[in-house]
């Protein structure tokens, strides 16, 4: 008999504030740290901290939530929730050298082993977004 991989689910809650991507930082890290996925961390942190920022500036929202759902020992899911259901991310042209913004969802795509964005549904209504990514160990 194998056992089963183990699969579990940490979320925060946070304000959609300046220094809430340090918070979120905070959480990954610290909730990478303790489930043993510390080689996840860097690449982690740096996704969740353009997510949450891409919240921050441009979502019409007063909250949103970070989750994080670790899978076995190898990789790990997270996530940055909100409950703005009409600005969604989108691909943009690749930034030039001297933009100072634009390179977020593009490095997220770049470390994570997947990448998305999906709808948070209520019925027929669609009442948020949920963009994540997983990494996992090489």
């Amino acid at each position: 008999m194998g056992s089963v991989p183990l699969e579990n689910f940490y979320e925060l809650a946070a304000p959609a504030s300046p220094t809430t991507p340090r918070l979120a930082r905070q959480f990954v890290s610290g909730t990478l740290q303790a489930t043993g996925h510390s080689a996840l961390i860097d690449d982690a942190c740096v996704c969740v901290s353009d997510a949450v920022t891409n919240v921050v500036q441009h979502a019409r929202v007063p909250t949103l939530a970070v989750e994080v759902t670790v899978h076995g020992r190898d990789r790990a899911t997270i996530a940055v929730r909100d409950g703005d259901p009409v600005r969604r991310p989108y691909r943009r042209e690749p930034a030039r050298p001297d933009d100072e913004r634009g390179r977020g969802l593009a490095l997220v795509r770049e470390l994570s082993h997947a990448s998305g964005v999906s709808l948070i549904w209520d019925g027929l209504d669609v009442v948020g977004k949920r963009v994540w990514f997983e990494l996992r160990v090489p």
